[in-house]
């Protein structure tokens, strides 16, 4: 509680300063820290006689009921510590772990008896707990048990605890906790307390689904959820909400992994109560399952792939570590007081540490955005917005286009498309790593985070320290240094946009058409010139000539990226392969896509996506008959199908080809496609694309393995090529 009260005195004194001001503002902030802080228990000022478990008095009729609160307050806090003799008289040995761990858990279950838990006011409706009384009066029990802890040995310790962290599939994470504890470093002890809110967020959510169906996103949520109450209770739930529930509450979890506070402002001793209910949820779900008969399985973990598209900055060496620690001091996108964050994210890296360097970093990164948003959009007042009351000012609205008010948000134009596309793709875009995400839900195991990607966060976070460093304060040798982090930060491009997943798609189907040129064929001998064969070669005549005329309709419209003279036959060859190709690497503007852009380009991906698997169909079902037909082991009927497949291969080369062409077209012109037309037209051009995508859909059907029908693929091939050219005639005339 005093912390947050202390964000909104930050808050206050925030609002009367000059935007200028805001470097000096907290520097005397950090200096002063040490004096407004009584170690070890929630920030709080001294100067003014407020202490934790008290409430400021006055010298009005109002004395009688403090004093009578702090009676009750000591009568509360002599129950609670009752029990903590009893922890020093238990012997150290295997039989009494179980016991000490057991009479710990007994009295935190107890606490919402014990009136620390406490109900809310009758005045404030909504809410099942009044949070603020709650964790005043939770302080000297999480003293005590912090006091305990460490007075633990560490093999005392892990001996007593061992066994009832196993449940959260990450025992090592909580046994390493009083190490931390122990050196009173506050930067490592907030690492390892992000850590352990999302591995037990994870862990709960494993237990949900042993009842449950769908797990809540939302931790929130699924500390409300009736399905884990029905397994530890719900005055235990309670209690867990009080640390981690709740904006009303402590909020642990949200506060640190959204960059709201500093090393040291998080008291250890709520790290030391976290270790305690963990475990105390542990000894409850094993006696659950053992009463039921049920078992606990634990989810998979996230395994990021295309991790080669997340490659996109150079490898770190030490000069640049070097060099980019000399910026913390120096760049304006780095709050003076969370540095030593800054610098445990560095030498987690060269540690080898790359989950550690994410999770540190991570929330830095916000905080420095924030401060930049705030800034720019003149809004200084939701820089340290971490309240119960207003909503927090994280990644979701710096990124958005625009603010709550509806005003844009100058934000993205101040750091410019690159950096707003790669923050997109790390962060939001679904096909992407989405990376805060996994690793605050507690989706990742820590051991296996992809050097690619710590590789990726800090190159753009040194890239941003850079361009908040005044100017000219950089020597050439030293911009030498870090001038490959710069280009690739510059030049980077979507990759995880859903329109640079088409322009991927389109790519990966034309190498895999490139493919066909060599496809074995067997002996002329084989075939017979039968009336069949002629048909065949008189319907891919009339094809390419149907496809000529297509391919000049969309030059006529404006939507070709060549020249006239490249009409005629242009499908055919190699040079097809080559504008295409070129097309997919272009950037396209995706920033910010109205919704019925990303209707339009979803459908062209599913479209992409469809030729992709004919066209592999058809290699693999080639490459089969072939070897068959050279083995003599093809039956007459299966050697009927190879001629009728090695006759269409000519004609559905070209329809393919046709398709991307349309694809990629589009593509470059989604947003004149969309923007220029009328809600009429827009409805016509995508029940064109549909009707597209169901001429793909039946074609990946026809060339199947299992199927092989390829005179209904032909037949299908006319009549979608006569619909292509009817709807680009009616766009041309129009």
């Amino acid at each position: 509680m005093r912390f947050l009260t202390k964000l909104r005195i930050r808050r206050k004194v925030f609002l009367n300063l000059d935007l200028h001001q805001k470097s000096s503002f907290f520097v005397a902030l950090e200096q002063t820290k040490t004096n407004q802080r009584i170690r070890g228990d929630l920030p709080g000022d001294k100067a003014s006689g407020i202490v934790p478990g008290e409430e400021k008095t006055s010298h009005s009729c109002s004395v009688p009921q403090t004093n009578q609160k702090r009676s009750n307050d000591a009568r509360v806090g002599g129950r609670l510590k009752d029990f903590l003799p009893q922890w020093k008289n238990i012997k150290n040995n295997r039989q009494s772990s179980g016991s000490l761990t057991h009479h710990l858990w007994e009295q935190v279950s107890t606490l919402q008896k014990l009136e620390v838990v406490c109900p809310v006011p009758p005045e404030e409706k909504g809410e099942e707990l009044d949070y603020l009384e709650s964790v005043r009066k939770l302080g000297p029990l999480c003293g005590a048990v912090h006091a305990h802890f460490m007075s633990l040995a560490n093999e005392k310790y892990v001996e007593a605890f061992n066994n009832w962290f196993q449940w959260t599939n990450n025992s090592e994470l909580f046994l390493n906790a009083l190490s931390l504890l122990k050196s009173q470093d506050g930067t490592k002890i907030s690492l390892h307390l992000m850590k352990m809110t999302s591995c037990l967020e994870r862990a709960l959510g494993d237990v949900y689904l042993i009842i449950g169906k769908d797990c809540p996103f939302l931790l929130r949520d699924l500390l409300t959820s009736q399905e884990l109450a029905s397994i530890f209770s719900q005055p235990v739930m309670n209690v867990l909400k009080i640390f981690l529930g709740s904006p009303k509450s402590l909020n642990l979890r949200n506060i640190l992994w959204h960059g709201f506070v500093s090393p040291n402002e998080i008291p250890p001793k709520y790290c030391s109560m976290l270790l305690l209910f963990t475990a105390g949820l542990g000894q409850l779900l094993q006696s659950w399952l053992t009463k039921t008969k049920m078992s606990l399985v634990h989810r998979p973990y996230f395994v990021f792939s295309s991790l080669h598209e997340i490659k996109v900055c150079p490898d770190l060496n030490e000069k640049m570590l070097l060099l980019a620690e000399s910026f913390m001091e120096k760049s304006k996108f780095v709050l003076p007081h969370m540095v030593p964050f800054w610098i445990e994210s560095f030498n987690a890296f060269r540690q080898g540490r790359y989950a550690d360097c994410a999770t540190v970093l991570l929330p830095q990164l916000e905080t420095g955005l924030r401060l930049a948003f705030t800034t720019v959009n003149d809004c200084p007042q939701r820089m340290l917005t971490a309240e119960s009351t207003t909503l927090y000012t994280t990644f979701d609205e710096i990124l958005a286009k625009n603010l709550n008010d509806g005003s844009p948000n100058r934000l993205p134009a101040t750091l410019g498309e690159s950096v707003m596309e790669f923050l997109w793709d790390i962060l939001n875009h679904r096909e992407g790593p989405r990376v805060r995400d996994h690793l605050g839900h507690g989706e990742i195991q820590l051991l296996e985070f992809p050097k690619l990607l710590a590789t990726a966060l800090l190159g753009f976070s040194i890239f941003l320290l850079y361009r908040q460093l005044q100017q000219d304060s950089l020597h050439k040798e030293d911009f030498a240094v870090v001038h490959p982090i710069i280009a690739a930060a510059e030049s980077y491009c979507s990759r995880f946009h859903p329109i640079a997943l088409v322009q991927k798609q389109v790519f990966q189907c034309c190498e895999s058409l490139e493919k066909w040129n060599f496809l074995p064929i067997s002996c002329l001998d084989f075939f017979n010139e039968t009336r069949e064969h002629q048909d065949h070669v008189v319907t891919a005549l009339s094809f390419y000539s149907e496809v000529d005329h297509i391919i000049s309709l969309l030059h006529c419209e404006g939507k070709a990226c060549f020249t006239a003279e490249n009409c005629s036959n242009w499908l055919q060859t190699d040079k097809w392969f080559l504008s295409t190709k070129d097309l997919c690497r272009k950037h396209i503007s995706n920033l910010y896509c109205p919704r019925l852009v990303l209707e339009a380009v979803s459908v062209l991906h599913k479209v992409s996506t469809q030729c992709h698997q004919v066209s592999n169909n058809i290699i693999s079902i080639s490459e089969l008959r072939y070897e068959q037909w050279q083995n003599k082991i093809l039956r007459s009927r299966q050697r009927h199908n190879y001629q009728r497949l090695l006759c269409s291969i000519r004609s559905l080369s070209t329809i393919l080809r046709l398709i991307i062409t349309i694809v990629i077209m589009d593509l470059h012109n989604i947003h004149l496609c969309t923007s220029e037309k009328t809600h009429l037209e827009y409805q016509k051009y995508l029940k064109y694309l549909k009707t597209i995508l169901q001429y793909t859909e039946n074609m990946s059907t026809c060339t199947s393995p299992e199927k092989n029908r390829w005179d209904e693929a032909i037949q299908m091939t006319s009549r979608i090529i006569l619909k292509i050219k009817t709807f680009n005639e009616k766009n041309k005339a129009i």
